[in-house]
């Protein structure tokens, strides 16, 4: 997968001392991107916008 128009950002709840981030690019069409913020060159996991947003909905029930 092309991830070089990806447009990347951080979890609002990452906090400013640069530890453990993740970051997500979800302005390409039919994927969310996910990837680990210390390690930018390296891999990137992808899934539908459903299946992310499925995800994301779980995690908001438990915070």
């Amino acid at each position: 997968m092309d991830l070089t128009n990806a447009t990347w950002r951080k979890s609002r709840r990452s906090g400013s001392s640069g530890g453990n981030c993740v970051e997500v690019a979800d302005n390409l069409p039919g994927v969310v991107a996910v990837r680990d913020s210390k390690d930018v060159a390296g891999p990137a996991l992808t899934f539908a916008p459903a299946a992310w947003a499925a995800f994301v909905a779980q995690i908001g029930e438990r915070s």
